[in-house]
């Protein structure tokens, strides 16, 4: 009940990002309906019912990054004197943030097995019923116990993410010399020296995960040109890829997720360097504060950005694979369920990069009153602005593209 006061409460940009959470939710769901659909109406292929469902765990992972990263940013959510007066301080909150974003993620599931359901006829007679019976195999009914099962998964995994990653962290302290705790009536310390406070821990750097994610893409790498160059394996053990028929062999694959892996490692290392190359030597007024802002927000928005990264060098692999199966009078490499999966991915990851600039941009806004108070123009707030869209525009962009056209390589042969 809380959770619905404070969403009717909500600013309208919030009530937008848990529209775009539910129908990206209701993307999912589709998907997930379909494959089960398949696989109800085909029992003697589980080989490709397996690989269609493996297939959705793409966009799975994508919109539960999109639901975090929404919840994440939700004023109602965020500690408050009112609310921790009546009980409902950092733990309950970030269960509050879970109740919400299961909410959202019901609905959209809900949506999608309306629209799954009336789009193969089960509805009885409505427009749009039968219109897709041949597509998503209307001919057999769906088990509901398999049905709500697969439509409860997002919802659950959602809610389980906020609570893991919203859910207060002990914070440790320094203790104290056992003298002063003990005794009350020790001497007071010597003038000029400090005594000693309980400190907290400094923050793990942004940069730390830079050399994991470079170790890991050139470990992905390697192992698609050790594949790539290996014997061919047995017609059994590939996997399917959509619009080939010869499939992929797993390695090819592997190498390709730990390249991608890589990428979202190091994204918050490379906009923590990029702001210090930024605010390197003597910087004028524009690159310094351009500098600071992205070492200040390297975590915050780097890991989106990495996440962004590595699925725009798999469109781009994708492009480069299938570049002469999309003319028009040669075969249709993908169907509408495959493009929708990879619409729902695209969206989810745009979104969550843009939701993680616009909370960085609400947490800096006291340092911008702040600025703008000293009389800093706002001209020159805009400029540091672009500066570090253009550097981080940079470095990013030549570097997932030459990552796609790596892994695009030994698929090709």
């Amino acid at each position: 009940m809380l959770s619905l006061r404070l969403a009717r409460g909500a600013h309208p940009l919030v009530l937008l990002r848990r529209l775009l959470v539910a129908i990206a939710a209701s993307g999912v769901g589709f998907l997930l309906l379909c494959t089960l659909g398949y696989a109800v109406a085909h029992p003697a292929q589980t080989d490709a019912s397996v690989v269609r469902l493996l297939w959705c765990a793409l966009p799975f992972a994508a919109v539960v990054q999109f639901a975090l990263t929404v919840a994440r940013s939700d004023p109602a959510t965020r500690p408050r004197d009112g609310l921790d007066a009546i009980g409902f301080g950092p733990v309950r909150l970030s269960l509050l943030a879970a109740t919400s974003t299961a909410i959202s993620c019901t609905v959209g599931s809900g949506a999608a097995l309306l629209v799954y359901l009336e789009l193969r006829g089960d509805l009885g007679a409505t427009p749009l019923s039968g219109h897709a019976a041949r597509l998503l195999d209307g001919g057999r009914a769906l088990p509901w116990g398999a049905t709500l099962t697969l439509l409860g998964l997002l919802p659950a995994a959602a809610a389980g993410a906020c609570v893991l990653a919203l859910r207060p962290r002990e914070e440790k302290r320094a203790a104290a010399p056992a003298e002063a705790a003990e005794e009350s009536d020790a001497p007071e310390p010597p003038t000029g020296t400090m005594p000693a406070v309980a400190t907290r821990p400094e923050p793990r750097p942004a940069y730390v995960g830079l050399p994991w994610g470079v170790a890991i893409i050139a470990t992905g790498l390697a192992l698609e040109a050790y594949v790539g160059h290996a014997p061919a394996p047995e017609p059994g053990t590939l996997l399917a890829l959509p619009g080939q028929e010869r499939g992929a062999s797993p390695g090819l694959l592997g190498g390709w997720l730990l390249a991608s892996l890589g990428l979202v490692l190091a994204g918050p290392g490379l906009t923590h360097w990029c702001g210090v190359v930024l605010s390197a030597g003597r910087p004028g007024p524009v690159r310094m504060l351009a500098g600071r802002m992205l070492q200040d927000t390297a975590t915050r928005i780097g890991r989106p950005l990495g996440v962004l990264c590595a699925m725009a060098s798999g469109v781009l692999a994708a492009v480069e694979l299938y570049g002469v199966a999309w003319e028009h009078s040669g075969p249709r490499p993908f169907g509408p369920l495959t493009g929708l999966g990879a619409a729902v991915v695209m969206a989810c990851v745009t979104a969550t990069a843009i939701t993680a600039a616009l909370d960085a941009r609400q947490v800096r806004s006291e340092t911008t009153s702040a600025l703008r108070r000293l009389g800093i123009p706002a001209g020159l707030l805009r400029g540091a602005a672009a500066v570090r869209t253009c550097v981080l525009l940079a470095v990013l962009a030549p570097l997932t593209w030459v990552i796609a056209e790596l892994t695009a390589l030994p698929l090709m042969r």
